[in-house]
């Protein structure tokens, strides 16, 4: 994993962490990595491996959540040659690839269970066994794992297990988001903004103007350092007045008057969201309180609760037929007698 290691930042929330990290690192234990997208998380990684005494070994990265489940053992440990459909050949697994090195798992809390299984004893024994293997092989790895879902929950539920959860949480090292880090995002912003405005030959760089900073400070920043970066030379990048200040922020570069918009399109095949969006019963008006006769006002309340469950599912007939309780050919029928076909 090669990436600019670049930690900028003056905030006590982050410069906590990036001291635990650093304090962490000559350890050889296991570190669980906290915090929301776009915090850094891979870069504290690998401030943990590089200051380690593992620094000149392998830092090997897997995403969790990148494979199916069906892989991800394969892809951890390996599998010998015919261990299953497709394994043509034998393949080491990332423990081999790290051994006297760092592992560094992003997206930990989707590991399935049977895979945690058999983490857990990779982390507790330093044994791995390949796929279609009964031997064993030893290896020495050092885990770092990283996510944003709350594993003590997660324990608590019996949707991770609390035996692995407790061998990798030697020490915790909890991201603070970026809205929170006072004073960050104006010494960051200026950062990522010079950079772009090296990289498009600015002669001179004069940073962002009031407005442009009062926008950045009132923003939630979702998708924290990473969003930030992205809006920045964005705004750079599309300035048109090099000798100025950058003004002018695009928080949201899919904004624009000709957006496709989310809304289906009417047809016999219910789509999932018209469904959950109709799963409430069809609001109807009340009945009139004065009516000629029971049959017309019976029929008049039917039509009602029709053209309202309508209205509800976007026009679409199967998933009104699915809210009415009716079939297909019950509701066209009902339709069809009151007209509204």
């Amino acid at each position: 994993m090669e990436r600019e290691n670049n930690f900028i930042g003056q905030s006590t929330a982050f410069l906590d962490a990036v001291e635990r990290a650093s304090r962490a690192a000559p350890l050889n234990r296991p570190v669980l990595v906290i915090g929301e997208r776009g915090t850094g998380k891979e870069l504290i990684a690998e401030r943990l491996h590089r200051l380690s005494n593992r620094w000149d070994g392998p830092l090997v990265v897997m995403n969790c959540a990148a494979l199916p489940e069906t892989l991800i053992e394969a892809e951890l440990f390996g599998h010998e040659a015919g261990a299953f459909t497709g394994a043509t050949k034998t393949r080491v697994g990332r423990f081999e690839e790290a051994d006297g090195g760092t592992l560094f798992l992003d997206e930990l809390g989707t590991l399935s269970m049977g895979a945690q299984e058999r983490l857990l004893r990779a982390v507790e024994y330093g044994d791995v066994t390949r796929i279609g293997s009964s031997r064993p092989i030893n290896v020495d790895v050092r885990i770092v794992a990283a996510t944003n879902d709350d594993l003590p929950q997660m324990a608590a539920n019996d949707r991770f297990r609390a035996d692995l959860l407790d061998r990798l949480s030697f020490e915790v090292i909890t991201l603070p988001p970026l809205r929170v880090r006072d004073g960050d995002i104006e010494v960051l912003a200026d950062y990522f903004g010079r950079r772009m405005a090296s990289e498009l030959g600015w002669e001179s760089w004069l940073g962002f103007d009031d407005v442009a900073k009062a926008k950045m400070g009132a923003y939630a920043w979702p998708g924290n350092v990473r969003e930030l970066r992205n809006v920045c030379e964005r705004a750079v990048y599309r300035c048109g007045e090099p000798g100025k200040p950058v003004r002018h922020l695009i928080f949201d570069p899919f904004d624009s008057p000709w957006r496709k918009t989310a809304e289906p399109k009417p047809s016999d095949d219910a789509p999932a969201q018209a469904a959950e969006a109709a799963a409430q019963p069809a609001a109807a008006p009340e009945p009139p309180l004065i009516v000629d006769d029971l049959k017309s006002a019976v029929e008049r309340y039917e039509k009602s609760i029709l053209e309202s469950a309508l209205e509800r599912c976007r026009f679409n007939q199967r998933a009104t037929a699915d809210v009415l309780g009716l079939s297909y050919d019950q509701l066209r029928h009902a339709l069809k007698r009151h007209q509204l076909n």
